[in-house]
């Protein structure tokens, strides 16, 4: 029986200079550790900070958008690989992790892959939308075709699977909206 052939390969080191990124204003901050992948693939608008640690994770096919005034935490994760957009003055707290694609899973194996681990399945792919003002709590996970309305908030370790409106509170794992409050 043959080895499978080994699929490590490297996305490279993150290493970045401001004049790598699709459009950097220098009003944007990029605190210590902050690395970035596919740089030519990133959008950032004025005034946006980048906290310690965090990772934006461009994509060759897609785009990473970042609007003007929005706030990323310390070790978050941002994967653009579907597209991602965040609007202005949203805030994504320390430690959350924004996916946009997933290794598929609704695709029934025929009985030659049935056994196939998940990693070897294709990836399916879907934009995140992260509307002007929301705010995601620290840990928060948003998931793969997720859109979060305007000013929503999303609580402290919540798992967001589905759309969250405008002007919302949800929490939990799934995330669930609590209430609502008027604009």
């Amino acid at each position: 029986m043959t080895s499978p052939p080994s699929r490590a390969r490297s996305h490279g080191t993150g290493a970045f200079e401001r004049t790598d990124l699709a459009h950097c204003p220098a009003s944007v901050v990029f605190e210590p550790g902050v690395l970035v992948f596919h740089p030519e693939r990133v959008y950032l608008d004025e005034d946006v900070y980048v906290g310690h640690g965090a990772m934006l994770k461009g994509y060759y096919k897609n785009e990473l958008r970042i609007g003007r005034g929005s706030w990323i935490g310390q070790r978050a994760f941002l994967h653009a690989a579907g597209g991602l957009h965040i609007g202005c003055d949203v805030g994504i707290g320390p430690g959350v992790h924004i996916l946009t694609s997933a290794h598929d899973l609704d695709t029934l194996p025929s009985s030659e892959t049935a056994h196939q681990p998940i990693l070897s399945r294709p990836l399916t792919f879907a934009p995140v939308v992260l509307e002007d003002g929301c705010d995601l709590g620290v840990l928060a996970v948003v998931l793969p075709g997720v859109r979060i309305g305007r000013c929503a908030q999303i609580g402290a370790g919540a798992v967001v699977t589905k759309d969250i409106p405008p002007y919302a509170v949800a929490a939990g794992n799934p995330a669930r909206v609590l209430r609502s409050f008027a604009p």
